[in-house]
């Protein structure tokens, strides 16, 4: 047990990674599934989808991570609710709590986030990876607002001097201006 422990029973749910995840989610996304869902950074849910903590009508814990993603992805309350109650959310409510990001029809969700991901890696990926960090930090390690601004300044200044001149210089020349 202690080998698997230090990366997550499921997996990388221990890991730190430095890209973006998105996970596509179709039918029951329930206990291990949905902790790697709540690892990801984005979630696209199809509409026959059902999401929750069925292992708490078990007697199995949360040991992927859920406890500690789900507040800061939901708010304590609406994770409370998840992780004690054990019950099923549909994708509209897990919309609206910010659960899931996308709700698309059923056989799409591997498509869609497929074209999401294609959209990411459009952009500039130094800015974005140096935001996707600071975001992580505000949420998880920052001891204070302050903490968190610092830190969101040190991140940025290091892409200020490359990617951020260029896309500046395209925005000036037009690019981007009309949508």
């Amino acid at each position: 047990a202690e080998i698997i422990m230090d990366q997550g029973p499921m997996g990388p749910t221990k890991m730190e990674l430095t890209k973006p995840v998105i996970a596509a989610i179709n039918g029951y996304c329930v206990a291990g599934g949905l902790e790697l869902a709540v690892m990801c950074d984005m979630r696209v849910v199809e509409e026959n989808s059902k999401l929750g903590f069925l292992n708490r009508r078990f007697g199995v814990p949360l040991i992927d991570g859920a406890t500690v993603r789900l507040p800061a992805l939901i708010g304590m309350s609406r994770a409370m609710d998840l992780i004690l109650t054990g019950r099923l959310v549909e994708p509209r409510e897990a919309l609206d709590w910010g659960l899931a990001n996308r709700v698309v029809t059923s056989g799409t969700a591997f498509g869609q986030a497929m074209n999401l991901a294609k959209e990411i890696v459009k952009f500039p990926q130094d800015c974005l990876r140096a935001d996707r960090e600071s975001a992580f930090y505000a949420a998880y390690s920052a001891k204070n607002l302050e903490d968190a601004l610092t830190y969101e300044t040190e991140q940025s200044a290091k892409v200020l001097t490359t990617e951020a001149i260029v896309g500046a210089k395209k925005f000036a020349a037009g690019m981007g201006k009309h949508g």
